[in-house]
């Protein structure tokens, strides 16, 4: 019975030691991990530029008591829009008429004693936007802002906010990928340098955040998954980039 006992109790022992050598080990290897996971930095770029497209949209309303009334006063509205669009130097191909959009207007009958008795067909509505886009923003610029002629021409008219666009974007943004990639390179290696590590292969590469947001604007605000400004034609753009690289 003792012997017995004794037996139980080395295998025990013996279990017990081959439990605290692989725990041992495991929480070796994970220390080597964890020492060995390498370096993270965040790298940025900005650069400020100016639009070169603006893109710029009106919209026309007519009225007639019959579909063929209404339709002879926008056709003739269009046609003014256009002749004063082209007398102020906008070329004529990059004028654009959207289609007509027809609306019917009714008139709500009701009783002497106030009671709804039904409606009548009394007219239509028409309306039709043109949009204009241009790389002449200066002077299409000055066009969406004074447009008192054109109304007292008669039209029914009503100018949009001007939106503004960069050509040439994709490459701006390469430029900056780039520049922030080395700013994010440069973290590493003084962080790396100055803990006495020296840095190792690339292990990872992230593009982070891509904003285009106006310039010196209070209201223009960074946001977490991006920004794309329209509205201001000077503008700034922002491109982050995150590096991850071992370490020997």
């Amino acid at each position: 019975m003792w012997m017995k006992s004794s037996v139980i109790a080395t295998l025990i022992a013996g279990l017990s030691l081959i439990i605290a050598i692989a725990v041992g080990m495991n929480l070796l290897v994970g220390y080597k991990q964890n020492a060995s996971g390498g370096i993270s930095a965040t790298g940025s770029a900005t650069q400020d530029f100016s639009s070169d497209l603006i893109v710029w949209r009106g919209n026309f309303t007519a009225y007639g008591q019959s579909t063929v009334a209404a339709y002879e006063v926008i056709k003739k509205d269009a046609e003014t829009i256009k002749e004063y669009l082209i007398s102020h130097n906008v070329a004529e191909e990059s004028i654009i008429f959207s289609a007509v959009e027809i609306s019917p207007d009714y008139r709500q009958l009701y009783s002497d004693q106030g009671n709804h008795i039904g409606s009548e067909l009394v007219g239509y509505s028409l309306s039709q936007r043109v949009t204009i886009q241009s790389t002449d923003v200066d002077n299409i610029e000055a066009i969406s802002r004074d447009i008192t002629e054109l109304i007292g021409s008669g039209v029914n008219f009503f100018s949009e906010t001007p939106e503004y666009y960069y050509t040439k974007l994709a490459e701006l943004k390469l430029e900056l990928v780039n520049a922030a990639t080395a700013d994010a390179k440069a973290r590493i290696d003084s962080m790396a340098e100055k803990a006495g590590a020296r840095v190792g292969k690339l292990l990872s590469a992230s593009l982070g955040t891509f904003q285009i947001t106006a310039q010196n604007s209070a209201t223009d605000s960074y946001l977490a998954g991006g920004a794309f400004n329209t509205w201001s034609r000077e503008k700034t753009m922002f491109v982050s980039v995150e590096l991850h690289y071992g370490l020997k």
